[in-house]
């Protein structure tokens, strides 16, 4: 006598046939990495430290910023083995956010975008506290409070159509770091400066532009986002 077992169907999804309109929505169109924004606000008393002409100049710093990292993110678990006989699970208890995003920017022949970290780190440590002379071989700081040093700084990933977006969203973001910058009697090569900025987590948001725009024309259009907040 034969059995035949009643086996179930599988409750997968069936394939199906792709159709050349398909492939070009998809994989046939993708997100270029060259073609993104960078927008930084340091605060008022940062501003205050430099040179009258760098203070509202927010594109310039903008322009110069050749290369950014988008950030990542990870959940932490925890183990737990006592709930099912022979089964290890992992929940989720935190949402981990990188510790630093790093800019890459094209030095101008002023420097100021090196003075201008240098300039907002010095403010971070206080430097100059009680108008210390930091040549004094006694001279000490005192920290600043976050709050005066921390800001929102935005990147804005879009298309060359200037019409699809992916914007981030640092939260209280300020430079922890300047890469060391190699300098050489070889051949000649543009000085770049590459800033790691600490934060505390990201916001992300996507949409499109209506209509497209040309990008820095006129105030840019990241300023009119509800998001943003550069006070």
């Amino acid at each position: 006598m034969t059995v035949i077992a009643n086996i179930p169907s599988s409750t997968t999804p069936k394939p199906h046939k792709k159709v050349l309109a398909d492939l070009k929505a998809s994989i046939l169109n993708p997100a270029l990495t060259s073609h993104f924004q960078c927008w930084f606000y340091p605060p008022s008393p940062v501003r205050s430290l430099l040179p009258t002409a760098e203070v509202q100049d927010d594109r310039s710093w903008s322009l110069s910023c050749a290369e950014a990292g988008l950030p990542g993110t990870s959940l932490a678990t925890g183990e737990i083995t006592n709930d099912f006989t022979g089964v290890t699970e992992r929940h989720v208890y935190r949402r981990q956010y990188d510790t630093t995003s790093s800019f890459t920017f094209y030095v101008d022949h002023d420097y100021k975008i090196i003075n201008f970290f240098e300039k907002w780190i010095g403010y971070i440590v206080n430097e100059g506290y009680i108008n210390q002379n930091p040549s004094n071989d006694n001279y000490f700081y005192r920290v600043n409070f976050p709050k005066l040093y921390q800001t929102s700084i935005y990147i804005k990933k879009f298309e060359k159509d200037y019409s699809r977006f992916l914007e981030y969203k640092f939260l209280k973001a300020y430079p922890i770091s300047i890469n060391t910058m190699p300098v050489t009697y070889n051949a000649s090569q543009v000085l770049k400066c590459t800033v790691n900025f600490n934060f505390s987590r990201y916001l992300t948001n996507t949409g499109f532009i209506d209509p497209p725009i040309q990008l820095f024309d006129g105030l840019p259009d990241i300023l009119n986002n509800p998001l943003v907040d550069i006070n």
